[in-house]
């Protein structure tokens, strides 16, 4: 498989996870996400500023949750997400730790 096949697959892939988060299962919370899997719809576009910043695109965080979430943050987080219990509020601490670092 050549670069370009392969790049426009994993592309594809992508798009097909964005999709899967967003549409077909945006009752998933992104705390759930982060507890069981080490990532959320956060860091998929945190990942997208960075791989943009990388080649030299100027974006920020608001920007490009903007993007990903098709929609401000804000208004997508409105929407779909309730509030975690203390007890998952505890595990994403710890998950958000072991995975991204120390929150800012």
């Amino acid at each position: 498989m050549d670069d370009q096949t392969r790049t426009e697959i994993e592309a594809a892939a992508f798009r097909r996870l964005r999709q899967h988060l967003m549409q077909d299962r945006a009752d998933v919370q992104n705390i759930d996400l982060m507890n069981l899997a080490g990532f959320c719809r956060n860091c998929l576009s945190r990942w997208y500023q960075e791989a943009a910043n990388e080649r030299g695109i100027e974006m920020g965080k608001d920007e490009a949750r903007e993007i990903y979430y098709g929609m401000p943050y804000d208004q997508w987080k409105a929407r779909n997400q309730t509030e975690a219990s203390p007890e998952k509020q505890a595990a994403f601490e710890k998950a958000f730790a072991e995975n991204v670092g120390k929150k800012d």
